[in-house]
Parts: structure tokens; sequence; C-alpha cells
């Protein structure tokens, strides 16, 4: 018998969600966006365009469609209450509820849980709710601070002091967000993401992946929503060592029974994102969903049905033994429309050249009459798969080396040069 299963959203990280699920021949797909993804469409049995904030048209066509069950991609729908809603209309959802969903969607309700339940990694921090405060705080700190908006920012509200701004530039930010903000120390080490499926208790991981948030070669210019990562044959970066991922998960199995504890469970996909320091890796940030673009390293690398994994999300009984990935390599290089993030080029058309083996994933992009255009963000990704890192990042490059149009990517993405130093850096702050 079919199953339907209802994806919300509509960018690269949907778009991977989707492919996986069509893996499974007895799955229809049905998906919610809020402008139309070629690549989802093309995999959809309906399609509803709508804001995924709109909770009770999204709750209306589930309902319609008959779905078995639902899976969120971005967290704006979650901090809306989506799952609430929905499965309160009788559709199981892989997601966390509004009030678990706080993990990301409220930075001090994070951090304060972490501190109140004495969960490792968490940096020193304080949180503020008015400008002169948080103004004070800034001008009499000794040394640099992480700037972050108490709310959802789409991974970009985040400014570093001696990186992104100076004090006069922290605080002229804190004043233009009104006072809402956590101020944190500023970690230095290496970032890397550690991903899990979580069923309320238990918890898998999935392969460790590194983002790249810089739009430009040699991790210069702006921030960004991420303009490529990749992930390593053994599931693990050169950077990290075991005892380091031990200690990364523990604190996100910690979270989990903490939010249990709390009376809020949490069941989806939980995302940590962490800082390797030389004490260790501290918590830069949970996200209440899969990466974009970490979403479209692990993924393809499932060789479990997708589907399999989800019901037992639900059902409440994930076990490692429902998990497994294959032991290859993934990088993933994003295209983004010149002038991305400040200032971009939209309505401008692209063609796709020859993609060899690199798998594929519309983001934000329109296609009219046979031709794609870009839009106001990243636009489409290429991910190479392969036995070493350097075969992955050779099919991703040459694949987004292939695609004219005024869009850029990052070459380095992927690169040993770009790997060793990240290596080095780590070795020098040890």
């Amino acid at each position: 018998m079919d199953m339907k299963i209802l994806v919300v959203g509509g960018g690269g990280r949907e778009h991977a969600i989707t492919r996986a699920l069509s893996c499974n021949s007895n799955v229809k797909i049905f998906s919610v966006m809020a402008r139309r993804n070629p690549g989802i469409a093309r995999l959809a049995e309906r399609v509803l365009l709508e804001k995924e904030v709109n909770i009770s048209k999204i709750s209306r066509f589930a309902t319609e469609c008959g779905v078995d069950g639902a899976i969120v991609g971005p967290e704006a729908p979650l901090e809306a209450g989506i799952v609430d809603t929905l499965e309160e209309a009788g559709v199981p959802c892989v997601g966390p509820t509004r009030m678990a969903a706080r993990l990301e969607t409220d930075k001090s309700f994070c951090r304060q849980m972490m501190e109140r339940h004495g969960i490792a990694g968490c940096p020193r921090y304080r949180v503020f709710h008015d400008a002169g405060a948080a103004r004070r705080f800034i001008e009499e700190y000794e040394g640099d601070l992480a700037v972050k908006p108490v709310g959802l920012t789409g991974g970009k509200g985040v400014r570093i002091m001696g990186e992104h701004v100076d004090r006069a530039g922290a605080i002229a930010y804190v004043e233009r967000l009104g006072g809402d903000v956590v101020l944190e120390e500023r970690l230095d080490g290496e970032e890397f993401t550690l991903q899990a499926f979580v069923d309320g208790r238990n918890l898998v991981p999935m392969p460790l992946v590194q983002d790249h948030k810089r739009a430009y070669e040699g991790d210069t210019g702006p921030n960004t929503g991420g303009m490529g990562s990749y992930s390593m044959p053994d599931h693990m970066l050169p950077f990290v060592s075991r005892s380091e991922y031990d200690a990364a998960l523990q604190i996100m199995k910690d979270a989990v029974a903490a939010m249990r504890a709390h009376g809020t469970p949490y069941r989806g996909i939980l995302y940590g994102q962490f800082m390797n320091t030389r004490e260790g890796p501290k918590v830069v940030e949970f996200n209440a969903r899969f990466g974009d673009p970490e979403a479209m390293n692990v993924l393809p690398l499932l060789e479990s049905d997708f589907v399999d994994v989800l019901y037992h999300i639900v059902e409440g009984d994930l076990s490692a033994s429902d998990v497994r990935f294959a032991e290859k390599a993934t990088v993933c290089k994003y295209l983004a429309p010149e002038g991305y993030p400040e200032a971009p080029v939209s309505g401008q058309p692209l063609t796709i050249g020859d993609c060899g083996d690199a798998l594929l994933y519309y983001a934000n992009i329109e296609e009219r009459n046979g031709t794609l255009y870009t839009l106001n963000s990243r636009t489409l990704a290429f991910v190479g798969v392969g036995d070493t890192l350097e075969e992955a990042e050779e099919i991703a490059e040459r694949a987004a080396s292939s695609v004219t149009g005024r869009v850029f990517h990052r070459s380095d993405i992927g690169t040993r040069e770009l790997l060793e130093r990240r290596c080095q850096h780590m070795k020098e702050i040890l």
C-alpha cells in the first residue's frame, strides 16, 4: 500500500528530503512551498504553493490529501507551531512541537536550559532585553563577543566582534535589534555539524559535516546561509578526535534528556553546531531541523529506507540498527546570484551544462518556459559523492563550473588545501 508523506518547505534541503523519500517506490510525496521548486515539483504528487507559516491552509491540504505523515524542513513553520496543528489533525510529524523547537527559535531558552541542567559545552553568556544594559556590558567587557538576536535570523543574524564588527559596530547592532540579544564569549576553533535523528528519547547520529558560511574563497566576505559543505568517508573530520566527537554526542543526548525532563520531548532532526575549542566542543547553536546544505551531504549517503527511519522516529522506537550510512565522502557546492548575500542579482537566466555524476538540488530558483532564473538567494547546489574527498570534490566542482549565467560558487570548498588549513588552525590553538 502506498504511503503519503507531506514535505513542508521548498529549498535545497527539502529537495534532498524529497529525493531521499522518493527512493521508496511505495511513497507518494505531497509538497507545500512558498515558491515552486522544480526539483521537488517533479517528484511530488501534488503541490500547494503557500507560505510555509500559513498553518491552517497547510493543515487543510494535509487532511484533504489524506497524508500519513509529514516532515518539516524549515525553522519558521516549526516556530509557528505547524507540528502541533498537524498532530491535532491526526497527522504524525517528524519535527518538534513549537515548545520543543525553542532549542533553535529562542537562543535565551537554549542557553538557560543548558545552564539549568548542567549540560557541558555552554559558552559564557548573558541574556539582555534592554539595549542600554547590553551596550554597557559590551563597553565594559574585556575581549570580543558574539552578538546573537534572541529569535530566528535565517542563519545570518550573528555578528562576531573582531570578525564582522568592531565594538562600536556591535553596540549599533544591539541598538538596531532593540536590545533583545544574547551576548556570548567569542569562541576560537573550528566549527563542525553533528546532526541526529531523535524520537523523543533515543538519538542516532549522522556523519559529521563542516559548512562554509563566508561568501568568498578563502573564507572571506559576508556570512551567508552556507556556500557549501563536505563530509569524510569515515564520517568523522580530521580536526575532531574521537573523544571530542563523543563529548559532542553526549551534549546532544543530554539536551534531548533535558527537553524530556522539561515536559517538552524533542522529536525530529536535531542539528548541533559545535566549535571545537582548546577546552573541547562548545555549542554554537542547536537547530531544530536538517541543515541546509548539510542535509545534502548526509541524505545521499543514507542506505537505510528513509521512510522506515521516519516511522521509527514517530513511533518512538528508533535504534542505531535502523540507520546506516555509506562510507563515502561528499562535497556540496552552492551557486548563488552575483551580489549575494547583500545585493543579489535576481531574474537572470542560467544554463546547466554537463553535471556528470553530481547530484543536483534546486533551491531558490524559478523555472519559466524551460529556462531557469535566479531569485534572491542561493540558487542550486551540486553534490559529489566519492570514495575519497578528492573524488567527491572533483565531481562537485566539474558540475558547478558547468553552469553559465550571473552566478558564482566557491571552488575551494572540499579541497585538500582548505581542509589542511582548518587542521593547521586547530593545531595552533591547542
